[in-house]
């Protein structure tokens, strides 16, 4: 990056200027040779050596499961097992949201070597539509925690977050410090769809169910939207969980904002969500209505594998 003057290893909002630009794995920055949501950086401010610690459960005073803080340094590599191995503990076990690392993490269709230096943190705050960390913790209801000068501190969910293509709420200066996934999110019944223009190429359109309730339906829809977009479908919300009201909902809450590039024209992406929408309403609700065709099978080059939880 020939406009870099300075590298500093720093996590301290304060020492923040302006021209500064937060640096983390390094993938989008080092590959744009540019920071895409600012400009040219004059100086990086390098988190990668903080410490902080990947992924831990946190607990409620009475000892009750609370969420999981995944940290924003955590890398891809150290969630895409998040559902085997060292990482189930007796909680894990009953959580099947869980079951939704894997797949987000293939739709990186990238290298190991991006797998070990892509964080979260820096998917999330680049905003890219494909970006499938903000697509992860949209579809489990995710919260920032978010740094900032003078000792501010807040929270905002990730949905909310990023706000069009390569564009956040991010203040200058701000840095985000971890996501808090909600047990609730997690212990929820869930479905992922996701398709490419190309096999195995830039996500498209990416959707994730969550049955919160009798007849209730909660979708996060990426990928093909310049932002994140969340439906709620069931019998206290704008639209029942049928196919009717989900094509409604759909088209009444992205209202012209889907995405337009090389990997996927706007009316083929609405398509495309409308299609996997619906699958995921037939897998996970099954109203008592005439299904779509398509609706009995799964579309889409990366699928989701089911833990026996």
């Amino acid at each position: 990056m020939t406009c870099v003057d300075e590298v500093l290893t720093c996590a301290d909002p304060e020492q923040w200027r302006p021209g500064d630009s937060w640096l983390a794995g390094g993938t989008v920055l080092y590959s744009y040779g540019t920071d895409i949501t600012q400009g040219p950086p004059r100086r990086l401010l390098d988190i990668a050596g903080t410490g902080w610690t990947p992924l831990q459960w946190r607990y409620t005073i009475d000892g009750g499961p609370l969420d999981l803080e995944i940290a924003a340094t955590c890398r891809i590599a150290e969630i895409y097992t998040m559902g085997e191995g060292e990482h189930v503990s007796r909680l894990a076990r009953d959580l099947p949201g869980l079951d939704l690392f894997a797949p987000c993490c293939d739709s990186f269709v990238a290298s190991w070597k991006i797998w070990n230096l892509s964080t979260i943190g820096g998917n999330v705050a680049t905003g890219l539509p494909a970006g499938p960390m903000i697509s992860l913790l949209t579809g489990l209801d995710a919260v920032a925690l978010i740094w900032g000068p003078a000792g501010s501190l807040r929270t905002m969910p990730v949905a909310e977050l990023v706000v069009g293509e390569a564009k956040t709420l991010l203040d200058p200066g701000e840095l985000i410090r971890s996501f808090h996934v909600p047990i609730e999110a997690l212990a929820q019944p869930c479905a992922f769809r996701r398709i490419s223009l190309t096999e195995r190429g830039r996500t498209a359109a990416l959707v994730i169910g969550r049955r919160v309730g009798p007849d209730r339906l909660r979708l996060s829809i990426t990928g093909a939207t310049k932002r994140p977009h969340i439906l709620d479908l069931g019998p206290d919300a704008a639209d029942p969980a049928t196919y009717a009201g989900l094509h409604r909902a759909i088209t009444e809450t992205v209202d012209g904002e889907w995405h337009d590039d090389i990997h996927g024209t706007p009316v083929w992406r609405e398509a495309m969500t409308h299609r996997l929408a619906a699958e995921i309403l037939s897998e996970l609700i099954d109203p008592r209505c005439p299904q779509p065709w398509f609706a009995g099978r799964t579309t889409g080059d990366i699928t989701m594998t089911r833990s026996p939880r």
